[in-house]
């Protein structure tokens, strides 16, 4: 699978390349990222022909949206797809802070709202940071930080956006699947286009197909996946690294060690099985990934590209890492 590959985006009239560029790492996710090399790391992801990008106002508090926005200025619009979210605004002394943001902008911070006036003024200020005048995806940022607003409220503000055509597509961005599942079940039709789940479609956790992939399947609503490497457990695991855990749980560093393990035996690279693997099911479009540097973002499409036999899907199922029903991508 190439990077570039261009798919539709469910029932939009959107494309998106299989391989997007999540920019919560240009925000500043845990370390420090300067304008150069923020703009260096999203011209190497066009090189290589990501034309899918990901940001959010919470992300770096604003940080990233405007880096995002420089990068691609002079880029014709409709030559790729950029993703940003609603549901916390960036304002002076808002409180509701997140401490993984490594040199966040003096005097800003989140202050959370889902209602329909706090959306439209989201929006507003994204387009400022990111120096456009229409967003293709939007994303409803955690709805369940405030579920009741979010399924309603805030979906009214962006399904309202969709029908004037300011907003290409609606979509939910969620780390937890079972609140996608209940959000489009719940919200007024005809709902979201898309989602994004972070974190619970990969080969760690499956959580996902419990409900929700069945479920986007069945409506045509496309889904992005991010969070491939589990905070980067499948990618390095050594202890330090920047896994979002201070210890990882005992049984959960068994299966990580497991599926190195199987890598190893079965001449894989882990990384290029773990951002593979979410192609086995059809209603995944898109793999979102993270990046801070070039080089990284070179190695995922590299990854992506890289051969995975049937056989290693084989021997994952016979040591038990994958169940009989988990859907694997086509050689």
């Amino acid at each position: 699978m190439r990077a570039d590959e261009a798919v539709p985006l469910g029932r939009t009239g959107l494309r998106v390349t299989r391989l997007g560029l999540g920019l919560a790492s240009l925000g500043g996710l845990f370390a420090p990222v300067s304008d150069r090399d923020a703009a260096l790391t999203v011209d190497r992801a066009w090189d290589v022909g990501v034309r899918l990008f990901d940001t959010a106002p919470v992300y770096g508090y604003g940080r990233s949206e405007r880096r995002a926005g420089a990068a691609l200025a002079g880029r014709p619009a409709g030559q790729y797809t950029l993703c940003t979210k609603v549901g916390r605004l960036i304002v002076p002394g808002g409180t509701d802070t997140q401490p993984f943001w490594a040199d966040p902008p003096p005097g800003v911070g989140p202050r959370r709202d889902y209602s329909y006036a706090g959306v439209m003024r989201s929006v507003e200020d994204s387009l400022e940071r990111l120096g456009l005048d229409r967003i293709d995806v939007l994303h409803v940022h955690d709805p369940d930080e405030d579920f009741p607003a979010a399924v309603s409220d805030a979906y009214r503000a962006l399904a309202e956006l969709r029908a004037r055509g300011a907003v290409g597509a609606v979509s939910i961005g969620v780390n937890h699947a079972p609140v996608a599942a209940r959000y489009l079940r719940e919200v007024a039709a005809p709902g979201p286009d898309c989602v994004m789940l972070a974190g619970r479609y990969n080969l760690l956790d499956r959580s996902g197909l419990d409900e929700l992939l069945p479920l986007c399947a069945a409506r045509g609503v496309a889904v992005m996946v991010a969070g491939v490497y589990q905070s980067g457990l499948l990618a390095d695991p050594r202890p330090g690294m920047p896994h979002g855990y201070s210890t990882v749980p005992e049984a959960l560093a068994g299966r990580v060690a497991a599926w190195h393990a199987l890598c190893r035996d079965q001449g894989v690279p882990p990384t290029a099985a773990a951002v593979q693997f979410p192609f086995g099911h059809a209603a995944v479009t898109s793999v979102v990934v993270g990046a801070r540097t070039p080089d990284e973002v070179e190695d995922t499409a590299r990854m992506l590209a890289h051969p995975v036999p049937p056989a290693f899907w084989a021997a994952a199922r016979a040591a038990g890492l994958l169940p009989p029903g988990v859907p694997v991508p086509a050689s």
